[in-house]
């Protein structure tokens, strides 16, 4: 079983403990209570140049432990004040120590819209994000049916969350097209061994048509990484572990801004 299989199935244990405390019925009526959204997610990377995705992660599967010391809510302020866009916040307890607490207190303290950064694998995961004021989720390809990424882009839309959908190769990228995805990441990184190869979005860049928001995700350290993500046309980059390293994330998020 690979990890990202791993994942998934253990997202799947999480969503039957959670309806223990908490039917989906429930859940399902306290999202739909909420004012819909606004599709802020997707709206923040409309604007023109290069929009920056910027990830509250303490661990990763591939690399441990990141940041030993996780003062999410400084992060997540430094993030804003250095101009981010958005902001990705892991909710993955296992592989990457994430909490739906990190989320619901990052959301409470900024102003920029927020992705809920996980494995969603059930319609609960989706109402949680609602319900833990994300205003945005991830889906990925690889755990989902061209079925269920149909119905959970449907929820989506009637809750007014933007969804991210990941594709990792042509095949995934024609499932999210015919899903009817408005944004698309490409990962860089194969959830199945983890390796990175920043050439993956080049590849399938042209696979995506210009109304279509392209993110590339994953493997970017550089100034350099990100002239080459603006040269193939991306209309955001989402990063990670390079900021989370970063001793002055303000200051490195500044620098890769104005690369």
């Amino acid at each position: 079983m690979t990890i990202l299989q791993q994942l998934a199935e253990h997202a799947a244990y999480r969503c039957a403990e959670a309806k223990k405390v908490i039917s989906e019925e429930e859940l399902k009526r306290q999202a739909y209570s909420l004012p819909k959204g606004t599709f802020a997610f997707e709206n923040a990377l409309k604007k023109p140049g290069l929009s920056f995705i910027c990830e509250c992660k303490k661990a990763s599967p591939s690399k441990g432990v990141i940041a030993e010391e996780f003062p999410y809510l400084q992060i997540a302020k430094e993030y804003e004040a250095a101009g981010a866009d958005c902001i990705s916040v892991l909710t993955e307890p296992k592989w990457f120590l994430g909490s739906d607490r990190y989320l619901r207190e990052i959301a409470a303290e900024v102003s920029i819209p927020i992705i809920r950064k996980d494995f969603t694998v059930e319609p609960y995961m989706i109402y949680e994000a609602k319900v833990m004021g994300a205003s945005a989720v991830l889906l990925i390809c690889s755990i989902l049916t061209p079925e269920q990424l149909q119905q959970y882009l449907a929820i989506c839309e009637e809750l007014g969350l933007s969804a991210l959908v990941e594709t990792h190769d042509e095949a995934e990228a024609a499932m999210a097209l015919e899903a009817g995805a408005r944004l698309i990441g490409v990962n860089n990184r194969n959830l199945k061994d983890f390796t990175v190869d920043t050439e993956n979005s080049r590849r399938l860049r042209n696979e995506i048509p210009k109304g279509v928001l392209f993110v590339s995700e994953s493997g970017i350290r550089d100034v350099c990484d990100i002239r080459a993500v603006k040269r193939m046309g991306a209309d955001a980059v989402l990063i990670g572990e390079t900021l989370m390293r970063a001793a002055d994330k303000r200051r490195t998020l500044e620098e890769l801004r104005n690369a």
